[in-house]
C-alpha cells in the first residue's frame, strides 16, 4: 500500500521551519527545501544502488498488474470475477505470509534476502509467458502469483529494514521520505506507462518486463557493500527465536486484538478503515470492467485514469498536510468519505453516459484529491492513540483488517457485477459512502480528535 502519510509529514515539517510567502508554489518550496539534501543521500553508493532498483521495481511491479488484467481480458473480457479470482491470490498472503515474514527477516542477512527474493520473482514471472500463457486451466498461474506475492512479503520489511544501514543516522528520516515520495511517483507513473505498454506489445510482453526489472533489482542490490550491512549478533538472535518460540505469532496477534478493544480511537478508526477498503474492493474489479466497456480499452485508459487517481491523491496528502493541523481529523474523515460518495456518483454517471476520457481523467484527479486525507488522518489517529510498544502490531492488525475488508466486498461486487450493471454497483457504493459521511458529521459534531 502506498503510504501517502509520509509525504505528507514530510511537507508538514518543511513548513513548519519555512516561511511561506504569497507567491511561492508548494512545489517549488519542496524543490528547494531538500533537493541538496536529496542529492548528498543519493550520492551514498549503497544507499543509490538500493533507490534505483526500487524505482524499476515500481515500473515492473505495475507492468506485472497491467499484465494480468490485460491476460484475463483476453480470456475472459468483461468477467469480474475471473479478475477478482487472480487478484485475490495476490492479497492472501497478506494474510498467510504477513504475519511471520518479519519475524524471519529480522534473522536473515537483509541484502540476501532481497536479491534471492528478487532472483526467485524474476524466474517465477518468466515462467508465465514461457510455459502457462496458453495454458486452458487458470490454476498454475494461480499457484506463480501467488508464490510471487508471498516472496514479496519478505521483500518489503527486508527493504524497509536495511535503510539505516545504508545512511548516516541523521539521514535516516530524509532517506526514508526520499524512498517513500520517489517511489511512490514512480508508482503512479507506472501505472499510466504500463498500461500503454502493455496495451501496445501485450500482456506478454508486460511479463518479460516485469521479470526483467526484478532481475535488474536483484544485481544492483546485489553490488551492496556487504561491509556496509550490519552483521547478525548469533547470541541476540538465538535468544530471540526462544523467546518467538515461546510466544507464538498467534499470541502476538492476539495481544493486538485486546488492544484494539480497549481504546475507543483505535476502534472506531479500524471501522472507518475497514469500511473505506471494502468499499475499495467493492469497485475495484468492477471499475476495471466499467472503464474498458466503456473506454474500449484493455489497459491503455485504464492505467492513466490511476495514474490520475494517483496524482491526486499525492497532491491531496501535501494539501491536508499544509493545512489539516488545525482540523478535527474524524470529522475530515467523514467530510471525505462524503465528498468522495459524490464524487465517485458523478464519475460513473458521467462516464456512463459521456464516455470521455478527458473527463473521466480530471474527475479521477478530482477523487484522488478528495480520498486523501482519509488515510492520512485515520494513521495520525492511530499514532496519537497507540502506545509506542503497541503500534507495530496495531498497525499490522489494520493491514488485516484492511485487506480483509477489500478482499470480501471485491468478491461480492463482482458476484452481484453478473447480473447487475456495473454502474449501479458504484453509484451504490458511492451513496453509502456519502451517507456514512453525513451521518456521522450530524450525529459526531463533537468530534474534536
Amino acid at each position: 500500500m502506498i503510504q501517502f502519510a509520509d509525504v505528507a509529514q514530510l511537507v508538514e515539517q518543511d513548513f513548519r521551519k519555512v516561511k511561506v510567502g504569497g507567491s511561492i508554489p508548494l512545489i517549488g518550496l519542496i524543490y528547494s527545501k531538500n533537493m541538496a539534501k536529496f542529492r548528498e543521500v543519493l550520492r551514498k553508493r549503497n544507499f543509490f544502488l538500493l533507490w534505483l532498483g526500487q524505482i524499476i521495481s515500481q515500473l515492473g511491479d505495475r507492468l506485472d498488474q497491467m499484465a494480468l488484467i490485460a491476460f484475463i481480458y483476453s480470456r475472459a473480457p468483461g468477467s469480474t470475477m475471473q479478475i477478482a479470482k487472480i487478484l485475490s491470490f495476490t492479497i492472501i498472503p497478506v494474510f498467510l505470509v504477513g504475519p511471520i515474514a518479519g519475524v524471519f527477516v529480522d534473522r536473515w542477512d537483509r541484502r540476501r534476502t532481497m536479491y534471492i527474493c528478487d532472483l526467485l520473482r524474476a524466474v517465477l514471472v518468466l515462467m508465465i509467458p514461457l510455459f502457462l500463457f496458453h495454458s486452458k486451466t487458470l490454476l498454475p498461474i494461480y499457484l506463480i502469483i501467488f508464490i510471487v506475492f508471498s516472496i514479496g512479503r519478505f521483500f518489503v520489511p527486508a527493504k524497509l529494514s536495511i535503510v539505516p544501514d545504508l545512511v548516516d543516522k541523521k539521514d535516516i528520516l530524509l532517506a526514508n521520505s526520499l524512498v517513500n515520495t520517489t517511489g511512490m511517483i514512480a508508482a503512479i507513473l507506472g501505472f499510466g506507462v504500463s498500461g500503454v505498454l502493455v496495451e501496445w506489445l501485450g500482456a506478454k510482453s508486460g511479463f518479460y518486463l516485469d521479470s526483467l526489472s526484478f532481475l535488474i533489482s536483484a544485481g544492483l542490490i546485489f553490488f551492496i557493500s556487504k561491509k556496509t550491512v550490519a552483521a547478525l549478533n548469533f547470541k541476540k538472535v538465538s535468544k530471540e527465536i526462544v523467546e518467538v518460540i515461546r510466544k507464538s505469532v498467534f499470541q502476538e496477534i492476539k495481544d493486538g486484538i485486546k488492544y484494539f478493544i480497549s481504546k475507543k480511537d483505535i476502534r472506531l478508526t479500524a471501522g472507518i478503515t475497514f469500511i473505506l477498503w471494502s468499499a475499495l474492493g467493492a469497485v475495484y474489479v468492477v471499475l476495471i470492467v466499467f472503464v474498458q466497456k466503456t473506454l474500449q480499452s484493455a489497459t491503455k485508459d485504464l492505467g492513466l485514469l490511476v495514474m490520475f487517481l494517483g496524482i491526486g491523491l499525492f497532491f491531496g496528502s501535501l494539501v491536508y498536510g499544509r493545512f489539516g493541523q488545525k482540523l478535527s481529523h474524524y470529522k475530515i474523515i467523514f467530510a471525505s468519505l462524503f465528498l468522495s460518495g459524490l464524487m465517485l456518483i458523478v464519475f460513473a454517471i458521467t462516464l456512463d453516459n459521456f464516455p470521455s476520457f478527458l473527463v473521466a481523467a480530471m474527475l479521477s484527479l478530482a477523487l484522488g484529491l478528495l480520498i486523501s486525507p482519509i488515510m492520512i488522518a485515520s494513521n495520525t489517529i492511530i499514532h496519537n492513540a497507540s502506545d509506542s510498544e503497541m503500534r507495530g502490531k496495531v498497525f499490522s492488525s489494520l493491514e488485516i483488517i484492511m485487506h480483509l475488508g477489500f478482499v470480501l466486498f471485491m468478491f461480492i461486487s463482482s458476484l452481484l457485477a453478473e447480473i447487475i450493471p456495473p454502474v449501479a454497483i458504484l453509484v451504490a457504493v458511492g451513496c453509502v459512502f456519502s451517507l456514512l459521511g453525513i451521518i456521522n458529521l450530524i450525529y459526531h459534531p463533537k468530534l474534536n480528535v
